[in-house]
């Protein structure tokens, strides 16, 4: 991750081009990566197109309210990564990142007019999340995003789930946690776009960005005063003799722990 000079004001750290060539890393795929993650940048640097032959890029975490239109002259990108900014608009010219196959627009403050339908241009994305925005809908043109196979939308507004899901031919994990989902029962059973929202991932807390961690450990918080706490009663009943709870409780926490933390980036 680049260190870059943090600027007086509201202007935010300003990356020079040296900055980023130092920043610059080989994946164990050999891809090019360039990770400016949470460095406080306001602004997309324009220095950026003088190396327009990155593959992966990370600018997550840090304070960008737009993406300028220029995005699209990084043809070779595969791997974008803008999660827990500000944005609240994607430019039209998204659409023109052939290449591109992971999208992460996780945590930030996109509505359905500011999810541009020119994503729907991007034929070879397999991974997309969208989860922590403020999507009531999804453009229509996501039906056009033949090789996605996963798809987070999980602390939205959906109300219902969008018709273009139901077409997609290679989706196989789809998260739509806590939105105002209303779903329709077919022979008493959730249909099957549903039941693809319960595929849960083991990941490590360093894994998380700050915002996300925190939104966990608020929802973890809620669970245990919800639904832990109101049977202590039952509970003494049963290990009225213990001090701490028996491994089988034990492990019982442990294991909602692991699928609360999951259910956040699936």
């Amino acid at each position: 991750m680049a260190k870059g000079k943090r600027a007086s004001g509201d202007k935010g750290t300003k990356i020079t081009l040296k900055m980023a060539k130092n920043a610059l890393r080989v994946t164990p795929e050999g891809k090019l990566r360039l990770d400016l993650s949470n460095v406080g940048i306001t602004v997309f640097p324009k220095c950026l197109l003088k190396l327009r032959n990155l593959q992966e890029l990370d600018l997550s975490r840090n304070k960008l309210k737009t993406i300028p239109e220029f995005i699209s002259q990084f043809t070779a990108l595969h791997w974008l990564d803008l999660h827990s900014n500000h944005i609240e608009q994607l430019p039209e010219s998204i659409g023109r990142l052939g290449s591109l196959v992971h999208l992460n627009l996780c945590n930030n403050k996109l509505d359905s007019t500011g999810l541009s339908p020119e994503i729907g241009n991007l034929k070879n994305l397999q991974v997309l999340n969208l989860g922590m925005n403020r999507l009531t809908t999804l453009p229509p043109t996501l039906v056009a995003l033949t090789n996605l196979t996963e798809l987070s939308l999980f602390d939205n507004l959906l109300t219902e789930v969008p018709e273009c899901l139901h077409v997609l031919p290679n989706l196989r994990k789809l998260n739509t946690n806590r939105n105002p989902v209303a779903y329709t029962l077919v022979d008493g059973k959730a249909p099957d776009c549903v039941k693809t929202a319960g595929n849960l991932y083991l990941v490590r807390e360093e894994d998380f960005c700050q915002p996300c961690l925190e939104k966990c450990k608020e929802e973890r918080q809620r669970f245990r005063k919800n639904n832990l706490f109101d049977h202590r009663s039952q509970r003494k009943s049963h290990f009225s003799g213990l001090i701490t709870p028996n491994s089988v409780a034990r492990g019982n926490q442990d294991m909602w722990r692991q699928q609360t933390l999951t259910s956040y980036i699936s």
